[in-house]
């Protein structure tokens, strides 16, 4: 097993079923007495989103557990796929699950934000046994149309930042409504999860190609909703948080969500959109209380 080299994670690297390179960290625990949590980002985003929830849960100081975040192929450290049409929440489940496979996990806990929620729902209809409890952040059976379009303006061609400052600008023309409160550092960490500095110069994290995958769910149609997938999660425990902002989960949809899980939690992170950023104490520390009664 790799050496932290000073960092609170581990470098993973593993291949997928059609041989990418795919990307993961890894927070150690003490040991393995306690359930393991696997964290999956939003759309466009990477593992660097669960810096302060991965060290929380993997240094508490009365249920320690080892977390795992993973890059889908094509975000963050992972490789980039040829085929954008690749680029779809059943490939990357097929990626999560041989993730799984590799190192050996199961009935871990899910934290998803946005789509990783949705590849949660999908993972609870094909492989229920691989999950003993689950997060969404932000995310339900039923997405919302407005939340689908902002999605896509985030995807599609924006200038490239040639200052950090440049980058918060990008984000918070993009986002500021949903989050009116955030400080000028929290900007700046959400801008530090969409963009990254290499050779000198602000890149994308995740690929270009991502617009085309995204491009093709037609906007004037109601977007299929996940209504089965996510009645497959009655039996497993579930945490469901919802930003008080949000363009993506509505709240008719959470009402719906506790009417028909007999097991469901739900939170309200107050003054912030889509997906809350998972940073606070608040949040935090209740998905920690959520995983510590659901070992």
């Amino acid at each position: 097993m790799p050496e932290l080299d000073g960092k609170a994670w581990r470098d993973i690297f593993y291949e997928s079923f059609d041989d990418l390179r795919l990307y993961a960290r890894h927070y150690p625990a003490p040991d393995e007495r306690f359930r393991s949590i696997l964290c999956l980002p939003g759309l466009t985003r990477n593992a660097r989103d669960f810096h302060t929830l991965a060290t929380y849960l993997s240094t508490h100081p009365e249920k320690p557990r080892n977390v795992y975040c993973l890059d889908y192929r094509g975000r963050g450290g992972s490789q980039h796929d040829s085929n954008w049409r690749n680029y779809v929440p059943y490939t990357e489940l097929m990626d999560v699950l041989d993730f799984l496979t590799v190192q050996g996990l199961h009935r871990v806990g899910i934290v998803g934000t946005s789509r990783g929620g949705i590849i949660a729902m999908m993972m609870a209809a094909l492989r229920p046994t691989a999950m003993g409890a689950v997060v969404l952040n932000d995310i339900g059976p039923v997405i919302e149309t407005r939340g689908l379009a902002r999605h896509r303006q985030l995807c599609g061609p924006h200038p490239v930042p040639k200052t950090w400052a440049d980058a918060v600008h990008i984000m918070r023309e993009i986002n500021g409504r949903g989050f009116p409160d955030f400080t000028d550092a929290q900007w700046d960490q959400m801008a530090r999860g969409v963009f990254e500095e290499r050779k000198g110069r602000l890149v994308l994290s995740y690929d270009r190609k991502l617009a085309k995958a995204i491009g093709t769910v037609d906007l004037s149609r109601p977007v299929p909703d996940l209504w089965p997938q996510f009645v497959a999660m009655g039996q497993i425990p579930t945490f469901v948080l919802r930003g008080e902002n949000s363009d993506v989960l509505s709240p008719e949809t959470l009402e719906e969500m506790v009417e028909r899980h007999p097991n469901l939690r739900t939170m309200i992170v107050p003054e912030q959109g889509h997906a809350p950023m998972l940073q606070e104490q608040e949040p935090v520390e209740a998905i920690g209380a959520f995983f510590a009664v659901n070992d």
